[in-house]
Formats: C-alpha cells, structure tokens, sequence
C-alpha cells in the first residue's frame, strides 16, 4: 500500500500560508506524500494539479472568506473534469453556519480553527481507506447525569410531575454513588445521589449545588476511541474504561476539551437495553 498523496491549495487571494504550510508538514509527519500548490490558486490550477500528481485528497485552506464562492467552483471542475473520485476537505476561518452548505456542495468535511491536524490526518486515513476499522460517531444520548443531594426527595418531580417511570435504583461503590435511571424515548434521566463525602457528586453539589452533572454518549469499541482520542490530544479524565452502572464500562472526558461540558462515553453490556 504506497503513501496517502494529499494536495493542500490556497484558493483565492489569500495571501498567508503559515496554516497550509503548518498543516503540510504535520501530514508529513504521519507518513503521507504532500504536495503544496502555494498562494492565490484557481480552482482551475487546483483541480489540474490535483489530476496531474494523481492525488487521493485535496485539502484547501481558507482565510479570506471566500470558500462560500471558491470551495463550490473547484467542486464544479472537478466534475467537469470526470475527477470527483479525489475527495475534498476544507478548513480555516470558516464560520459554522457554511458548513452544511459547504457539504450540500460535495466538500467532505470541514475542520474548523479548533480541529487539531491529529483528528484531520485520521480523517483522511479513512477516508482514502475505508476498508480499515472506522469508529462510527456516538449512536445515542445514554443519559442526562443530574446531581441531587437526596434521590428521595426529588423523585416526585420526575415520576409524579414529568410522569416518567422510574426503572430502578443502583449503587456504584467504586464512584461512591447511588442512582436512579428514568427513561425517556430511547435515554435516560440519571439521578445521582453521593453516598459519602469522598463522592466526585459531592464534590459537584459542594461547588455548583444541584443540577445537571454530564451528558452520556453512547458508544462502541471505547478503549480504542479513547486511544483515538488521546493521540488526538483530546483531555481526558478516564484513559481507560472503567466499571459504571447497569455494567456499562463507562470513561469521561475532561471538561476543558468541550468548553465546560462533562461528557461521558458509556459502552453498555452486550445485551443490555441501555
């Protein structure tokens, strides 16, 4: 299997490419072929380039607000050209709200400013491999974690007012904590008792009081997501799976890498209903 060939253009009049060049050599770095077209390309030298050194991907980096305009032309020559087998992603300064116009377009994928080259150097591995194991995105939302001081006193509300049904309580001594699970359609409402003062929900309602706590995901293959993830650079708290309730082998992610949210990827058991 010979090495992954990308292009990285510059369409337009942009006129920096420390980006490119930055996102060029990290390519490198992972064992691909790079070929840098440089500043204030066409669509028209792009596409060419990209037929002539037979690339497997175009990249195109945008900075100067163009892509709504250029990214949709250098679809538009790449069908002309009979090339749309050569995949293309894009990235930059490119404001959520383009994006799914952007991939209505026939662009793949956009990484934004916040997207590490890691997570874009896999991307494109799938992408020109897809034969290869791929981790699906989360299928679900398990649960909704919410931290209570006591399950007792505020289960009337879920169960009384909501008219959600309450399908059992269970302690998980590892965490220090008891909980009671609500369905609601296909998740759940988690409700999270401390069950001593060395508990992280004590911790929580110590510092925050009551309230929601984490989102749960569900998701399959953990321990190699959880790799993905931490060669990604992504902040962990659980680098490995660990025991949760309903025998779910649970980890989090740290707060910092979704600006504050605690997010929890839970695996449930094979055969489980969760």
């Amino acid at each position: 299997m010979g090495k992954i060939r990308v292009l990285i253009a510059k369409p337009g009049l942009d006129g920096h490419d420390r980006g490119a060049l930055v996102i060029a050599q990290a390519l490198r770095d992972h064992g691909m072929e790079v070929i840098y077209t440089g500043l204030r390309q066409s669509p028209v030298q792009i596409v060419q380039a990209a037929i002539q050194e037979d690339v497997d991907v175009i990249g195109l980096s945008s900075l100067s607000g163009a892509h709504k305009t250029l990214f949709p032309k250098i679809m538009k020559v790449l069908r002309e050209r009979n090339a749309t087998d050569i995949p293309v992603v894009g990235g930059g300064v490119i404001p959520a709200e383009d994006i799914p116009f952007l991939l209505e377009q026939g662009v793949q994928k956009i990484f934004t400013s916040g997207s590490s080259t890691e997570a874009l150097a896999t991307y494109i591995k799938q992408l020109v491999h897809p034969e290869e194991e791929k981790l699906e995105p989360p299928e679900k939302i398990a649960h909704i974690g919410i931290a209570v001081r006591q399950i007792d006193q505020v289960l009337s509300f879920y169960t009384d007012t909501l008219g959600l049904e309450l399908e059992g309580v269970e302690t998980v001594e590892t965490e220090g904590v008891q909980t009671a699970f609500l369905r609601i359609g296909e998740s759940r409402i988690e409700l999270l008792e401390p069950l001593n003062e060395d508990s992280p929900i004590q911790r929580f309602l110590d510092k925050k009081g009551e309230g929601v706590h984490h989102i749960a995901l569900e998701a399959d293959q953990l321990d190699e997501r959880l790799h993905r993830m931490q060669s990604e650079g992504t902040l962990l708290i659980n680098e490995e799976p660990k025991q949760g309730a309903h025998d779910s082998r649970v980890a989090f992610l740290h707060p910092k890498a979704a600006n504050g949210v605690l997010f929890e990827l839970c695996q449930p058991s094979k055969g489980s209903e969760q």
